[in-house]
């Protein structure tokens, strides 16, 4: 339960199901007064509270567990070397991997529970298998997409058929004082929203080159090429326009030479994706290409590809080309059914 309306309304739905529910919120921060307030992130004081408050109406158990230097390690730490590597992660992805539907999950099972309950907006069908939720504005299987099928065999997901605003009206319908609480929105961790200068804190500054990769000349100075990412265009400070007037942007990040490649839209449009560590629940491991649909970044949008999966790899010839696409995020395939776009399965892309 983090103190949002999303679990408290799932947490109500599992005991209005008949089954023995136990509230958890996870202490993540080692030092909580440095996450935001007012309802902007997760995992603050407020929020703690704010769950208790709703375990409390809903008259089942709540506890406290503290997974601050865990995540600290997996989610925070590999976010900055992430960064420090010329890719951009999703550390909400990498927070469902590691910490709620691994550390957690592990210590619910080792405690005699059956199954973790989330307030995530998607779908497990009677056939196990992952689908988008019938709010497609406020689905989240795309950042589920890591899980295992063991994880996702004890997993149940309440909110998947209902839109945002049912959730809001249910929770005002149960008492939860926590139906109208805003969404959270960016980085938890980073208190203030200025990602730039949380990792310019953990990074130092490390000035470098911009340069145009039409012509190779350097057009700005950067202090740190951790600082961009793929696709970007505002705050680029360069020295000279292009000579065509056009904008330019972010098409590739140099961590060796600590360079920072800027050019024109078109030139971020790829055809051709590769990816490592490839996870597939929606059947068996393909053993040739296959036909599917796959997003390349969170809220992104959905081409169609032939997905081929090798061992550690996964390749995707997309249909059409895709801007802005990042090593670093996951690439999600998805199959069109009637019941619901079902998870295939995912790999963080390398290129």
């Amino acid at each position: 339960m983090s103190g949002g309306v999303d679990s408290a309304v799932a947490a109500a739905r599992a005991v209005q199901a008949g089954h023995d529910v136990t509230g958890v919120h996870l202490a993540l921060a080692r030092n909580p007064q440095t996450y935001r307030t007012g309802a902007r992130g997760c995992c603050t004081l407020e929020d703690s509270r704010d769950a208790r408050r709703a375990a409390d109406v809903l008259g089942i158990p709540f506890y406290v567990w503290d997974m601050a230097d865990r995540f600290h390690a997996d989610v925070v730490d590999d976010f900055v070397a992430e960064y420090a590597a010329g890719r951009t992660p999703n550390p909400c992805l990498r927070c469902n991997e590691k910490i709620k539907f691994a550390a957690v999950l592990d210590r619910a099972v080792a405690l005699g529970f059956d199954a973790v309950v989330t307030g995530h907006h998607a779908r497990l069908g009677p056939d196990g298998l992952l689908r988008r939720s019938v709010d497609a504005a406020k689905d989240q299987s795309y950042v589920l997409a890591v899980l295992t099928r063991e994880q996702l065999d004890r997993s149940i997901f309440p909110l998947g058929d209902s839109t945002k605003a049912q959730v809001r009206q249910e929770a005002a319908d149960r008492g939860l004082a926590v139906a109208d609480k805003p969404d959270s929105h960016d980085i938890c961790f980073i208190a203030d929203g200025d990602t730039r200068g949380f990792l310019a804190q953990r990074l130092g500054e490390t000035p470098g080159d911009v340069v145009d990769a039409s012509t190779g000349a350097v057009v700005g100075q950067h202090a740190g090429a951790y600082a961009y990412t793929v696709g970007q265009r505002r705050g680029l400070h360069l020295d000279r326009p292009a000579p065509d007037g056009r904008p330019r942007y972010v098409l590739s990040i140099t961590p060796k030479t600590n360079t920072v490649t800027v050019g024109p839209a078109e030139a971020l449009e790829v055809t051709e994706v590769t990816a490592t560590r490839p996870v597939w629940t929606g059947g068996p491991r393909p053993d040739g290409p296959i036909e599917c649909e796959v997003q390349l970044r969170a809220h992104g949008v959905v081409v169609p590809a032939a997905v081929t999966v090798d061992g550690d790899a996964l390749h995707a010839d997309l249909r059409h080309p895709v801007r802005g696409v990042a090593a670093g995020q996951a690439i999600v395939a998805y199959r069109p059914d009637p019941a619901g776009d079902i998870v295939l399965g995912s790999a963080t892309i390398t290129s």
